[in-house]
């Protein structure tokens, strides 16, 4: 977000020629003085003099003309400004097109050994200006050109990288200050030594480090994958090695920019808002820092710390490594020497090590690739060079893995070499592992069978109490659910000894609140580890079924937005679930509160939404199975030190095949004011019911408003159709929360209220994928205009108070609908 401001102000602040040649090009008798321009035939882009900032130099540069008339993508005499405005832009003798001042000094030119009687020099359409041979009529035949000679903007159809013939290396270097072109400390190219792959240095210290081309992308960006934006590939034979990108439609205006302060980001230009918006960071988190855990050490961002060393390695120098001081790395607790025994260690999800010393081979398989590396002693470890259609190719590495990290989707497999015993010692591990889980699955289906006859003798002596309130009936939709659920669990068990003391006997001051399954408490393990523990109240309207749902949908499931499910109890006739502490409480604890509102800013409450939107992308779309989590609300988003959320509470979950989408229940649950229309009214449940959560969710952190209980004194209408009348009106900045006001990026806040508007709408058909609705958050692609959302008819709050008093905070609950249009009965059900 800094490189995004600073680049706003880089190009609000320029000075300007303003007389314009009416032409492309000009020819080997004319010149573009200062205060003249030249423009290319589509008008996109402009070249001529100007002024960056408060200096007083003067630049030869092109910049967009259509759109925002400041954003300088390329600069002549970035390195030898002139002090005044009688410069001249000509053609010298020889054809070299010449920069020169007053005095008839050359203070730049294009220097090419390509000589010409009839030059002419003209600015493409692509931005690219070019020296051509006016003679030719082969136009493509260029002399000289600009996207050769990059300064700190890599434009569509520039060429970025070596050509190997010429030597020629294309290449951004940053500018030196907002208000100063001259080259900076910041570089960011093609390094062809190994499997080429492009570094960001500052001066000569490695700061990132893009990983060699798999075939799909490179491999230290995951989140190079394809995009409406624009399309990409890597071109690397005997000739040049380069990479490029193509815009897809257009009228789309993107760029990628090394900035001032080294951030490497790709922007997109919004009409709406008539600013660059940030699309994409290359530099992810902290863990993309080159080498920062060292020599044999991974990275994982989730972790803390998080650095990490492999397995079979062990920190060099232990002081060290306790005080976060990583440099040094991991050494190997047993050393291979080159004998019988010896194998390799898999690792998945991995950003693969720097490549530069490897050495590969293009038809080699992953067989041939192992057997070439443990024929030589040297040789640490081995991959796949291409990853498409299965892998292809081999890559052998040799000496220190450096720069590794884990990713949750998109990264590699590496085939690391160890010493026999390593390897032995891995293989029984694993056997323990196996066997372990063997015993923790009969003992769990035990004590939940156990559980479960206890649960029923409970419920035996509640059945007159529950006919009198309402009954439920039987969902065939459930039991398909449970076969799915027939499966080893993998998850800790914990005795109820070892949480009572974690919580001081369940103590009050312990307590973090109460939910629909029961209360919540914080607790301390012996070795230090904060928790949060979950108990089954014996009042609770959840129970087995529940308890048994969320085990079976969260225990497997990994998601840097998904709470961790550490383990559960069930001993004493106590059913508790432990999950990992969140310091933070839950979201509606901040949004909702007029003092702790104020703490989340607007950058962090777009922090949360995207979190939420991509964990349940997960869930939807990336998990084992297709789980639709059916509670989405404020107090299911927990938020941990650094205000990330996590989505919980997965006990009324369901989770679906591959190619299942949605189901129908008898037994409607959930919390009234984030349910979907046709689940509230029909039982009809899908991805799109989570979806309209996810919608309700986003225009409750804009507004800081709850959409149940939500009073306007200007209509009756709840959060949905108030935030839909301001959009219609042209008002929807006034939906904003007053306490973020001062801090909000106005196409952030009007892009989530556009898109939470989609995800509310009444038909489900209308509603976008999560899918879409993540790449809407994050990209500048036009948005179709939202239909009305649910429930938008205005409600009668004489109707509605009469019906507040019978409602439960409860989550589950059964809904019918009546005759009357403007009113839900909400019949909740109470043990």
């Amino acid at each position: 977000m800094v490189g995004l401001k600073v680049f706003l102000l880089v190009f609000s602040l320029f000075s300007f020629a303003i007389i314009s040649l009416a032409v492309d090009s000009i020819g080997a008798n004319q010149s573009i003085k200062d205060g003249e321009t030249i423009a290319s035939a589509d008008g996109d882009f402009e070249l001529g003099f100007f002024s960056p900032g408060s200096s007083g130099n003067r630049y030869v540069g092109i910049w967009y003309k259509k759109i925002s008339s400041g954003t300088v993508v390329w600069v002549a005499n970035r390195n030898t400004p002139l002090s005044d405005t009688q410069g001249q832009l000509l053609f010298a003798d020889q054809g070299n097109l010449v920069l020169v001042n007053s005095t008839n000094g050359i203070v730049w030119s294009t220097n090419s050994s390509s000589t010409t009687a009839n030059p002419v020099a003209q600015l493409l359409d692509t931005g690219n200006l070019v020296v051509r041979d006016g003679s030719d009529d082969n136009l493509g035949n260029f002399l000289w050109q600009s996207f050769d000679y990059p300064t700190d903007t890599f434009l569509p159809g520039m060429k970025y990288g070596i050509n190997l013939v010429t030597g020629l290396n294309r290449y951004l270097t940053s500018w030196k200050g907002i208000d100063d072109p001259s080259s900076g400390n910041y570089t960011n190219g093609l390094d062809p030594d190994g499997l080429p792959q492009f570094f960001l240095r500052e001066d000569s210290e490695l700061l990132f480090r893009t990983g060699h081309w798999n075939g799909l992308r490179f491999t230290g960006m995951p989140n190079l994958k394809p995009n409406p934006i624009y399309t990409f590939e890597f071109v690397f034979n005997d000739e040049e090695i380069y990479y490029e990108y193509e815009l897809i439609d257009k009228s789309v205006v993107s760029r990628m920019v090394l900035g001032p302060d080294g951030a490497l980001q790709r922007f997109t230009w919004v009409d709406r808002t008539q600013g660059w918006r940030l699309y994409l960071n290359a530099m992810m988190d902290n863990c993309d820092r080159y080498a920062l855990c060292g020599a044999h050490g991974s990275c994982n961002i989730n972790n803390s710390p998080a650095c990490g060393c492999l397995k079979g390695f062990v920190p060099k120098y232990p002081n060290d490594w306790g005080a976060a001081d990583w440099t040094h790395g991991c050494v190997r607790k047993v050393r291979f020497n080159c004998g019988e025994g010896e194998d390799f260690l898999e690792y998945s999800g991995i950003k693969l090590p720097d490549s530069r010393h490897a050495w590969y081979n293009r038809t080699m398989d992953l067989k041939e690739c192992k057997k070439q590396c443990l024929e030589n002693c040297s040789c640490t470890a081995f991959a796949n060079l291409d990853i498409r259609d299965g892998g292809s190719g081999c890559i052998l590495w040799f000496g220190d893995l450096i720069d590794m990290r884990e990713f949750e989707e998109n990264g590699e497999i590496i085939y690391i070499r160890m010493a026999a015993s390593e390897i032995e010692a891995s293989r029984l591990s694993k056997r323990k592992k196996n066997l372990k889980i063997i015993i923790v699955t009969v003992l769990s289906v035990g004590f939940a069978i156990l559980g479960f006859c206890l649960i029923l003798l409970v419920l035996r002596k509640k059945k007159k109490k529950l006919k009198m309130k309402g009954s439920i009936q039987h969902d065939p939709g459930e039991e398909k659910n449970k076969e799915r659920g027939k499966e080893d669990l993998e998850l800790p068990l914990f005795d109820f000894d070892t949480i009572s003391k974690a919580t001081d006997n369940f103590s009050q001051q312990n307590k973090l609140g109460q939910g629909g399954f029961g209360p919540v408490y914080k607790g301390i393990l012996e070795k230090g580890q904060e928790i949060a523990v979950k108990r089954l109240s014996k009042k609770s309207s959840q129970g087995i079924d529940e308890f048994k749902n969320e085990v079976l949908c969260i225990s497997k499931l990994q998601h840097r937005n998904l709470v961790k499910l550490l383990g559960c109890c069930i001993e004493r006739q106590e059913i508790i679930l432990i999950y990992e502490f969140m310091p933070n409480k839950s979201l509606d604890s901040f949004i909702f509160d007029q003092k702790q509102s104020i703490l989340l800013d607007w950058p962090k409450r777009f922090q949360i939404i995207n979190g939420i939107s991509r964990g349940l992308l997960y869930l939807h779309q990336d998990s084992r199975l297709r789980i639709i989590h059916r509670d989405l609300k404020a107090s299911n988003i927990l938020l941990d030190y650094e205000m990330n959320p996590k989505i919980s509470d997965f006990g009324l979950a369901r989770s679906f095949g591959g190619d299942e989408t949605e189901a129908n229940t008898n037994r409607v649950v959930g919390t009234y004011g984030y349910m979907s229309p046709e689940y509230a009214i029909d039982g009809c449940f899908s991805i799109k019911s989570d979806v309209f959560s996810f919608g309700v969710l986003v225009l409750e952190i804009v507004s800081g408003r709850r959409n149940r209980g939500f009073s306007h004194p200007g209509h009756n209408l709840n959060l949905l159709g108030h935030a839909w009348r301001l959009y219609n009106e042209d008002r929807p900045l006034e939906l904003l929360d007053e306490m973020v006001r001062s801090s909000c990026n106005t196409s952030q806040v009007l892009r989530s209220i556009h898109v939470g508007l989609l995800c509310v709408q009444q038909s489900p058909e209308d509603r976008p994928s999560m899918a879409t609705a993540v790449l809407m958050l994050s990209s500048e692609i036009s948005l179709p205009q939202p239909k009305k959302p649910g429930y938008f008819t205005e409600r009668n709050f004489v109707e509605d108070d009469s019906l507040s008093s019978n409602l439960d905070v409860a989550s589950t609950n059964s809904l019918s609908m009546n005759n009357c249009s403007t009113s839900i009965e909400v019949m909740y059900i109470n043990s």
